[in-house]
């Protein structure tokens, strides 16, 4: 079963007068993750699509919505793919991969049969971005062992953290999707901060391994318009290109980041000093 949504762009203009729900109708996904059901959500930025997968009974094949007037999911486009949960298995036009906690999966244009499926022990939680593609680039698998590894930040600013490039050019060709993973160490709650902006690119974040109860408030807006908006576990959230995209938990927590657009240096940002944020 294949839930579908569709989210609008937004002028920068128009989110300043928007409201708390309007916030959260507009730019947060919830329900990820429901028993034997996939999830999209289609997004006008640069035609991002989030999703989740969540194989328990039965396998999940990866189905074309309505959005994509096409005949397989990826006809067009390039698919990544992190399991934030147990083990489980994807296969890929007949070819198996099994992915454990925190392990991606790169799928190229042009493959046309992709099914999820739970493992033995605990449950596969399958998170994916998906983004227009002009080429066709080898599926690959990605361990953790196998990312680019960068460390950031500092204890006294509450913001050591752990960046995982899974799925960016740095490891492996794509056409546009890049993907990755930040993990806070314990006692650091905020991400991306100092924030940055990048016109080239939208971002799409995705927050887990948070403790229950507690919560994440993500900022988003132009830096001198700045929004938030509360989340919770296994939820994730749309930037647009000319928003900031940073972050601060109640407790240390983990994050996937997934960027689409023009421009694949990850280096290149527009950052906003922290004491000029309003």
């Amino acid at each position: 079963m294949t839930k579908s949504e569709f989210r609008y762009a937004h002028h920068p203009d128009d989110v300043k007068k928007y409201t708390t729900e309007d916030l959260r109708r507009e730019f947060l996904i919830r329900d990820l993750f429901n028993e034997d059901q996939i999830k999209v959500t289609y997004s006008m930025y640069d035609r991002m699509i989030v999703g989740g997968a969540m194989p328990v009974n039965t396998v999940l094949k990866l189905e074309p919505t309505d959005d994509l007037k096409a005949e397989h999911f990826l006809d067009r486009r390039e698919l990544g793919i992190i399991n934030v949960g147990a083990a489980g298995k994807i296969t890929v036009d007949g070819e198996a991969f099994e992915l454990n906690h925190k392990e991606a999966l790169y799928i190229g244009k042009g493959s046309k049969d992709i099914v999820f499926e739970n493992g033995s022990e605990g449950q596969a939680l399958f998170y994916f971005n998906s983004a227009p593609a002009h080429h066709t680039y080898p599926t690959k698998k990605i361990t953790k062992n196998e990312a680019e590894i960068v460390e950031l930040g500092e204890n006294r600013y509450a913001n050591r953290r752990t960046i995982n490039k899974l799925i960016v050019n740095s490891v492996l060709e794509t056409c546009q999707l890049q993907m990755g993973m930040t993990e806070l160490h314990e006692g650091s709650v905020w991400n991306t901060m100092p924030s940055h902006t990048h016109t080239r690119r939208m971002e799409a974040y995705f927050y887990f391994d948070l403790e229950e109860g507690q919560a994440v408030s993500h900022f988003l807006g132009q830096p001198h318009e700045t929004r938030h908006v509360f989340m919770k576990n296994n939820e994730a959230v749309l930037s647009p290109e000319w928003s900031i995209h940073s972050g601060v938990g109640t407790s240390n927590y983990t994050f996937i980041w997934g960027m689409a657009g023009e421009n694949m240096d990850y280096g290149d940002m527009d950052a906003v000093k922290t004491n000029e944020l309003k």
